[in-house]
């Protein structure tokens, strides 16, 4: 009897402490005044109470207040002026503010404890007004390159757009446009991400410290929000530059109730390019081009339901067609290879309460990639030909529930389920041989499509011990089906958040991640060579363990912001192909190609210093770090560099406002050379008698090479200096803009490979370089 009484004394008090008899709401969205955009991750916080909350991922927030006549409650968020309101708090209150785009933050002193500071660690957020200023090849403003001039994030090879995050390869990484994983984000062979900056509202980098509703990858998560659609007035825009034309526009459809966005994007191969390849390749055609297209459809139900269609299609087309003037006979070959995405996705936000919001998501996501080679050899007797086409990818259908209950102004709950169905196609090709029209040899060789189903459910607590202490505990569990193989995963993540004052914090944290999907790479360059295979008994899903701390200071008013991070990372259940495996061997399956069970560690310092306001902003971005990787069958099972481990990165980003129409940036980045591996010798000796000279091909040849250890080798280090400069002015009909970027000023060789030629009876070693001093222009008018 006396337990029966001490629990009911407990449940008493646990539902005493989170009553809200004396408490009382407010709820709603913050927006753009201009445009009707909700803005994440706003700010809205309470002064006199020292309690606040941000706005979600829709711009929605629901703060609990102790119950009182008025309160001031302060809205901001950067980029915008603030707005203060009086409210009269006698019950729950459901508020939409609207904030004016502005730059009088810079005379707004906003404290650092005023704000409900995310205790999510390596989170970086990069506006996309400022994030257009940075110089770049084409002057093509790109989100992809904007984030590896931060600590953590290098690129590969230089100009790509890949992200390589705290040892991590591009696959570790999840990319979500509107909520919806995308698998390839590159055009130009890397040089081009996806991403058209035109149609984005809001992105942001997570390095690893995610929490519990991320998933799925083990290194980093890039959050991609598209914009809505201007639900005030129709706006537009147009842009030309060195690599791509590019249109926008967007439109209320029912003022302050549904609107659409449109956006276009394509390769000025056909105007610029081509013409110029036709004189210098006369007997041979070059085409190559891409395109994406980005639209947005929202409409407000009631004030309590809405719904969103987004939809996104992107392709890479590259063809070779050589005449029957280079065979000297009546002889033609084409080659093309195609490669892209394709992404809808339908969403629907609910209220139930001002404290309960949902968002379901249903959408489809495909990748793919195909080549093909056709031989036509026709005569007066006979029309031979050949054909040779392959073709891989992943398609994936899902549905997602997710909920955000905002108990009470300390504790708020994520929650969520999503499952997924994955097709893959991890390669299959066909070859047709043919006489006339008759078909002497048809086959198709390959691996089976597979299906694999795949189930998570996860939970977050975010919790505020007085005003010092916030934590967010969540727990990830994973169900994974393919073929006869049962997979369950359950994935801790702790991320906690300590102010020591009102400028000083440190944040620790503690994750765990799994990956069901692999990807198998044949190519440094960032060509789409790539095939997309399941996690299967054999190749069993990576693991990640990562530990990260961090202190995090700002100074001068909160003008300059600095942190310091480091972490230690653990992977394991890595694969890689065998050496000397081609990825097309279609005869043999993919699991016999690869090593399986490889481990990596990863751990490094970050160190981030930034200016946010003023006429000159920027940051300074340092990170020592060292990777490797391990498997039993190579390098005789020995540790070794990971190829793009680099220890030192260093870059410099600068922006100055010269007048109100004029803006000149810069940027400088440094990094220690990557790794490679040359040969000590190789057998048999080449008979040079006649004094030949050729090239060496470290991966073709068919000679056989004695290797040093695998990546012991260092290239040269790698630095160079960009500048641009915006000059805009506002006309009757709108908003001019020109642009000049130049990059690498001072016209750095910097390596890309190194490769070895057989001269004067001896080897020797030359760099490859690629990107000589490029200047580019752009110009763009608004609507």
């Amino acid at each position: 009897m006396k337990i029966k009484n001490l629990i009911l004394i407990i449940v008493i008090v646990f539902f005493s402490f989170f009553a809200n008899s004396q408490n009382h709401t407010i709820s709603g969205y913050v927006s753009d005044n201009e445009t009707g955009e909700y803005l994440i991750g706003a700010n809205i916080y309470a002064p006199q109470l020292q309690k606040g909350v941000q706005t979600n991922s829709y711009g929605f927030f629901s703060l609990t207040l102790p119950a009182q006549d008025t309160v001031e409650i302060s809205v901001s968020f950067i980029g915008y002026n603030p707005e203060i309101q009086k409210i009269f708090l006698t019950e729950n209150k459901v508020i939409n503010f609207e904030l004016l785009s502005g730059i009088l933050i810079n005379n707004v002193v906003i404290n650092a404890n005023s704000i409900d500071r995310s205790n999510e660690m390596g989170n970086l957020e990069i506006p996309i007004k400022q994030l257009n200023l940075i110089p770049t090849i084409g002057a093509e403003s790109d989100l992809m390159k904007a984030f590896q001039l931060m600590p953590g994030v290098q690129s590969g090879n230089e100009g790509s757009s890949g992200l390589y995050v705290r040892g991590g390869s591009p696959d570790q990484n999840l990319i979500l446009l509107d909520d919806v994983p995308l698998y390839y984000v590159n055009h130009l062979g890397g040089f081009v991400s996806i991403f058209n900056t035109e149609a984005i509202n809001d992105v942001s980098l997570i390095k690893g410290s995610f929490p519990a509703r991320y998933g799925g990858r083990l290194s980093s998560v890039m959050d991609v929000r598209m914009k809505d659609g201007n639900m005030k007035k129709m706006s537009s825009n147009f842009t030309i530059s060195s690599v791509t034309s590019k249109i926008y526009l967007d439109a209320p459809i029912i003022k302050d109730k549904s609107s659409f966005m449109f956006s276009a994007r394509g390769f000025l191969w056909g105007v610029v390019y081509q013409p110029l390849m036709r004189v210098l390749l006369q007997d041979m055609s070059v085409g190559y081009n891409f395109y994406d297209i980005n639209a947005k459809y929202n409409h407000k139900i009631n004030k309590n339901n809405r719904i969103y269609f987004s939809f996104y299609n992107g392709d890479d087309n590259l063809q070779f067609k050589i005449s029957d003037k280079i065979f000297g006979s009546p002889e033609k070959a084409l080659y093309s290879l195609k490669w892209g995405n394709l992404m809808t996705a339908i969403r629907w936000n609910k209220v139930f309460s001002p404290k309960v919001f949902s968002n379901l998501t249903f959408a489809y996501t495909r990748y793919r990639y195909v080549s093909d080679f056709s031989y036509t050899n026709k005569t007066e007797q006979e029309t031979e030909y050949i054909n040779y086409n392959y073709n891989t990818g992943i398609n994936d259908l899902s549905l997602k529930y997710e909920f955000d209950y905002f108990v009470r102004d300390f504790y708020k709950i994520k929650t969520g389920t999503d499952f997924t169905i994955h097709s893959f196609n991890p390669g299959i090709s066909n070859s047709v041989y043919k006489i006339n029209d008759t078909i002497k040899d048809n086959k198709n060789v390959g691996n089976k499509p597979i299906i694999a189903l795949e189930n998570t459910y996860y939970l977050e607590n975010e919790l505020k011990i007085g005003n010092k202490f916030t934590t967010n505990i969540g727990l990830r569990m994973s169900n994974y089906f393919v073929d006869k193989d049962y997979f369950v995963s359950f994935e801790p993540r702790i991320l906690n958040r300590l102010s020591l004052n009102k400028n000083l914090s440190v944040k620790a944290s503690y994750t765990k991640t799994k990956q069901n999907v692999h990807l198998l790479t044949s190519s440094t360059v960032s060509m789409p060579v790539d095939i997309w295979v399941p996690a299967t008994s054999i190749a069993k899903p990576s693991q990640a363990h990562q530990f990260a701390f961090g202190i995090y200071k700002s100074i001068y008013n909160n003008k300059i912001e600095f942190s310091v991070e480091t972490y230690y990372k653990k992977l394991s259940n890595l694969i890689a192909y065998k050496e000397g495996i081609s990825y097309q061997g279609a005869s043999q399956n993919w699991e016999d190609k690869i090593e399986t069970a490889g481990n990596g560690t990863s751990y490094g310092v970050e160190l981030l210093i930034q200016k946010k306001q003023g006429k000159t902003t920027g940051w300074f971005a340092y990170t020592y770090s060292k990777t490797d990787r391990q498997f039993d069958n190579i390098n005789n099972g020995n540790r070794y560099p990971f190829k793009y481990d680099r220890k030192h990165d260093l870059s410099l980003v600068l922006n100055y406002k010269i007048s109100k129409n004029i803006n000149i940036s810069g940027t400088w980045v440094f990094g220690t050379g990557y790794p490679f591996t040359l040969p000590r010798g190789k057998y048999p000796i080449i008979n040079d008698s006649d004094g030949w000279e050729g090239s060496l091909d470290f991966v073709y040849n068919d000679d056989v090479y004695i290797w040093e250890d695998r990546n012991s080798r260092r290239m040269r280090s790698f630095h160079h200096l960009d500048l641009g400069a915006n000059f805009e002015k506002q006309t009757k009909r709108g908003i001019r803009t020109w642009t000049i970027s130049i990059y690498n000023v001072y016209n750095r060789q910097n390596p890309y490979y190194y490769y070895m030629r057989y001269e004067k009876r001896e080897w020797k070693l030359y760099q490859q370089s690629l990107f000589p001093i490029i200047p580019s222009i752009s110009y763009s008018f608004k609507f």
